[in-house]
């Protein structure tokens, strides 16, 4: 009974290790699909703005009451997008978004006084030109207030802090790392644009103005838009030289500083600028990247820090284990992240659906690791111990001393006195032959 009792606990150990190893499958979830959800968190809004504040000299009541109406204010600002991309609050983006933070304050006053004039020939019907000398004579800036702020998927405004900046478009490296306060806060990686090839797979993500429509509910702003392309180029440069990679992905205003990611989720550049306009319309699929390699600068240049946090772990794993249908092993992760940042985009959704398909979930084994080991110590310890008691511990057959029918075997101890010497030997090796010979006499006819 001991061979087949270790032969069931063998079994029973081999079938723990395969439990042990099954894996969520998650091939019926598309690449592209991983990629958003694992992206989306760590794509960021940004919006970089001035307010200048006016003076008008001249007692015209009807140009009075226009500013009057403006609260004698400009707002003049551009938005974009960035990345994440560590978890204490280091964002990436172009130089370009974050513009207005960096300009010369006449220059701001100069943009905003051109704004306002327009507003100001619109509003009477006369030429701008016209509206220009008249309102430059009597009209002063007397404050200007500048403003930074990063918007994060999940509605969190915060204020942001340039750390590092190159120069616009058309005057340098389009890059600019920015700060915000934070923590746990969901990261983008940054991969190698050396290995960037013609035709890879990219996806561009961010929040382009096309995308903005009076039809949308105001928190569809919050969520921003993946556009799957392919490498077009890698080897272009601008007119101060700096690289750039050229891109198919459909993109448009607003998508500026967004990421530009790979197969592997990982950032090989940020959006910057688009193909001439052809007859005064944008014409998609000819638009350019600065390569992340060239981001990278910046970044050492901020003395930002890199790499994934554990909100980015405890995502992914629950991703995984929620696309392979085990939900409460998943709502387990998902909860775990909502309890290091609340504020996670995507956590909520994700958090009601594996609570509703609790009821559906599959067994994860692996989950039982440790008392599937201790069974098989145990298991183990039996085998070897019913194997030794089988094998080594077997009972031995007595044998006997002499033969049945055979003649009795002499002692050689002949004298009685326990001792046993060569002459006593002789002298009992000559009576067993001479016994031999009687019986075979005796035998004979």
């Amino acid at each position: 009974m001991t061979l087949p009792i270790s032969v069931i606990f063998a079994v029973c150990i081999a079938a723990s290790f395969f439990l042990m190893n099954i894996k969520p499958d998650t091939s019926h979830v598309s690449q592209a699909q991983k990629l958003a959800e694992y992206t989306k968190p760590a794509v960021v809004r940004i919006v970089d703005y001035a307010i200048v504040e006016w003076k008008f000299v001249n007692n015209d009541p009807d140009v009075d009451a226009y500013l009057h109406q403006l609260d004698y204010r400009t707002m003049i600002g551009a938005s974009g997008s960035g990345a994440i991309i560590s978890s204490n609050g280091y964002i990436v983006t172009n130089a370009h978004v974050v513009e207005y933070s960096k300009a010369e304050e006449k220059d701001i006053a100069h943009a905003a006084f051109e704004q306002l004039v327009a507003g100001v020939a619109e509003y009477f019907g006369v030429d701008f030109d016209i509206a220009y000398d008249y309102m430059i004579e009597y009209t002063l800036y007397t404050n200007v207030t500048r403003g930074l702020k990063v918007i994060l998927p999940g509605g969190d405004v915060l204020d942001g802090e340039v750390k590092s900046y190159g120069a616009p478009v058309n005057q340098g490296k389009d890059v600019a790392v920015l700060k915000v306060e934070g923590k746990h806060l969901p990261t983008l990686p940054l991969g190698d644009s050396d290995n960037v090839q013609n035709q890879d797979d990219i996806w561009v993500i961010g929040y382009p103005a096309a995308a903005e429509s009076n039809y949308l509910s105001p928190d569809s702003s919050l969520v921003s838009s993946m556009n799957a392309g392919h490498v077009s180029a890698t080897s272009k440069k601008t007119e101060q030289g700096s690289p750039v990679i050229q891109i198919d992905a459909a993109a448009t205003h607003g998508n500026s500083g967004g990421p530009v990611i790979n197969k592997r989720g990982e950032m090989i550049g940020l959006l910057t600028f688009r193909g001439d306009t052809v007859n005064g319309q944008e014409v998609q699929g000819f638009n350019f990247v600065v390569p992340v390699n060239t981001v990278k600068e910046f970044v050492k240049q901020a003395g930002a820090d890199q790499g994934q946090g554990s909100i980015d772990t405890l995502f992914r794993e629950g991703l995984t284990l929620y696309w392979g249908g085990y939900y409460k092993d998943a709502l387990a992760k998902f909860e775990a992240v909502e309890r290091l940042y609340p504020g996670h985009s995507e956590i909520k959704r994700f958090i009601t659906d594996s609570q509703q398909k609790s009821g559906q979930s599959k067994i994860l084994w692996s989950t039982y690791k440790t008392a599937f080991l201790i069974f098989d110590g145990v298991a183990l310890l039996l085998i070897i111990g019913l194997l030794v008691f089988t094998f080594a511990c077997k009972p031995k057959q007595q044998t006997k001393a002499a033969s049945a029918d055979g003649p009795p075997v002499a002692s050689a101890d002949l004298n009685g006195d326990g001792k046993v010497d060569l002459q006593d030997v002789l002298l009992a090796l000559q009576q067993q032959q001479q016994q031999t010979d009687d019986s075979k006499k005796k035998e004979s006819p």
